[in-house]
């Protein structure tokens, strides 16, 4: 896995493929292997980079305090130093809050911008998603890195038969940095763009999990109503971790996007 020193801090990515170039920024205490099925599909188009941001090994570590800014900033530079000047992003969860500060704040770098299981604000619309975030608060603030990596891990894949996939979670989670997480966490929990959304200019796509027990619905649906060219799109039967848990629907709905 290549990297590249940029924003004081050493950047992991993944490439493969070739054409325009797509960026793919993955999850909270995950990595870029969370595009595992959308990589190989959607380098047969495009100039794939999976980044590994910031905070999340074998990328630089934190050791103090950081903004989403400052992940979107290494996404930038990153860029520069690859001599890549646009590029489409897809982002999921954490990814997407990235994505998002791009095509705010770096609009002429993102042509095209795909968020997954995000959101603007973190904040509940209704009783039940207070207790939705209320209990992940605590949890992912408060327990042992490995700890959350089990609750998160029955969040993301609930049924029966995704134990294999739980235990990717927890193993791939349970090993963070427990600094570097916690100060992720932070960041997130501070996130708020709803007073930006309006800034974006990039043609956009949401896709949202219908069974998405990590970021509630009405989260996700302030971004469809700030960002101006947006589309939405709910896949059926499927958790937060959409791109795996329906990767087929998810590559398909993608690739018909950024055709357009």
């Amino acid at each position: 896995m290549p990297s590249l020193s940029v924003n004081s801090a050493e950047i992991y990515y993944q490439e493969t493929g070739s054409g325009y170039p797509l960026v793919l920024l993955h999850g909270l205490g995950s990595s870029s292997d969370d595009w595992m099925f959308q990589m190989p599909v959607l380098a047969e188009r495009f100039r794939v980079i999976a980044v590994n941001v910031r905070g999340h090994r074998p990328s630089s570590l934190l050791r103090g305090p950081v903004t989403i800014y400052t992940l979107a900033a290494d996404v930038a530079q990153l860029l520069d130093a690859l001599e890549i000047p646009r590029a489409h992003v897809l982002g999921l969860s954490l990814g997407g809050l990235v994505g998002q500060v791009l095509a705010i704040d770096f609009a002429e770098k993102v042509k095209q911008l795909v968020l997954v299981n995000t959101f603007a604000h973190l904040w509940p619309t209704s009783l039940r998603e207070t207790y939705t975030l209320a209990r992940r608060a605590v949890v992912s603030k408060f327990l042992p890195v490995r700890t959350t990596a089990k609750v998160v891990a029955r969040d993301l894949f609930p049924k029966p038969d995704q134990t294999p996939w739980r235990e990717v979670v927890v193993e791939r989670i349970g090993t963070n940095d427990e600094a570097s997480y916690r100060y992720l966490v932070e960041a997130i929990r501070r996130f708020d763009s709803r007073a930006q959304l309006d800034r974006i200019t990039a043609s956009t796509l949401l896709i949202t999990g219908d069974r998405d027990a990590v970021v509630p619905r009405g989260c996700q649906r302030q971004l469809v109503r700030g960002i101006p060219k947006i589309q939405w799109h709910i896949v059926r039967d499927s958790g937060h971790a959409t791109p795996v848990d329906q990767p087929e629907e998810f590559n398909r709905v993608v690739l018909e996007f950024l055709k357009t």
